[in-house]
């Protein structure tokens, strides 16, 4: 080879070996982290802070849980949407993620199509909750009352658009009933209402009911789903007390930005389905009243779509007006 000849060759490797791409380092290489769209201590936050710990332990890296609150969960979710698409930034989604961009006309996101399905976790009904000094034990004589007293009784709820005042509207679409919506800054301030008897109704998750239940400081009249609750088996369904085609249920999942890596995506995916295999896992979920559901990303897609699109369709046909 001439030495013309050599020095080209030297050149046409020197190319390639600057074209090549860097190899990407082995994903994760560092801390995730985890925005759940609700305050420390709820009840979607303690579940959340336990699958992350077990999320970060299976990965390797520390899963940093950030509670970034707001608007029923719009500020977290709107954030999660404008981040990096690199599998470092994760959101812990529940029923709220779903309500409020159906009610809202701006909600700041939009959860089909700005993020991708990671994992399905679990979902459960809610309790329909009564204040204990309202004369009526069944959901036939709530709705019997509601009836004879049309605008007189008020029901709260986590704010306009959240789970707990669209599962009413749900109930007063299907029924009839003349109910009032008194909207709060979240479900606390709600229950004490309740509590007190400023409101006589709401919907509630099942933990947070079942001491109230325990001291008689609540009734409840149903589950809303459409079969019964494991942790309140002698309450019964919606459907079981005459409301038809009114299944409501939280859910809980995990969803990433738009442009997710897939194979980052399949990873996590794949390490939720071994931490829900886990007993104590599955018992402490259990314990939120909710069912399993694991799965692949795609089952997560399809129930937050059918979700969205079932309540855009029950604002528009009550003609509902949440802002």
């Amino acid at each position: 080879m001439t030495s013309l000849l050599r020095f080209v060759a030297s050149l046409v490797l020197a190319a390639l070996s600057f074209a090549a791409p860097a190899q990407a380092p082995a994903y994760p290489a560092k801390p995730i982290r985890l925005i759940v769209p609700f305050p420390p201590g709820a009840g979607t936050d303690t579940v959340a802070r336990l699958v992350a710990q077990r999320l970060g332990e299976a990965l390797g890296v520390p899963l940093v849980v950030d509670n970034r609150t707001g608007a029923g969960g719009a500020i977290g979710a709107t954030e999660a949407a404008r981040a990096e698409p690199d599998g470092y930034t994760l959101l812990f989604v529940a029923g709220p993620f779903t309500t409020v961009a159906a009610a809202s006309r701006n909600p700041g996101y939009d959860p089909v199509r700005q993020f991708v399905a990671v994992a399905p976790i679990a979902a459960g009904p809610l309790a329909f909750v009564v204040n204990p000094r309202l004369p009526a034990n069944t959901m036939k004589e709530f709705l019997a009352l509601a009836k004879q007293k049309p605008g007189v009784l008020n029901y709260g709820s986590a704010g306009t658009g959240s789970i707990n005042h669209l599962a009413l509207e749900l109930l007063k679409a299907r029924t009839g009933a003349d109910i009032v919506h008194v909207p709060y800054k979240g479900i606390a301030p709600a229950t004490l209402d309740l509590l007190s008897g400023q409101i006589q109704a709401m919907t509630a998750s099942i933990p947070a009911t079942l001491p109230l239940v325990a001291q008689n400081k609540v009734k409840v009249l149903a589950v809303t789903g459409t079969r019964r609750a494991r942790l309140l088996p002698d309450v019964p369904s919606w459907e079981e007390a005459g409301v038809a085609n009114a299944d409501v249920v939280n859910y809980w999942g995990i969803v990433a930005p738009a442009g997710t890596p897939h194979d980052i995506v399949i990873r996590l995916n794949w390490e939720v389905l071994r931490i829900l295999a886990q007993a104590d896992v599955r018992d402490r979920l259990e314990r939120e009243g909710a069912e399993l559901i694991p799965g692949p990303p795609e089952k997560l897609a399809a129930l937050i779509e059918a979700d969205l699109r079932n309540w855009k369709k029950l604002i528009a046909d009550a003609k509902l007006e949440l802002e």
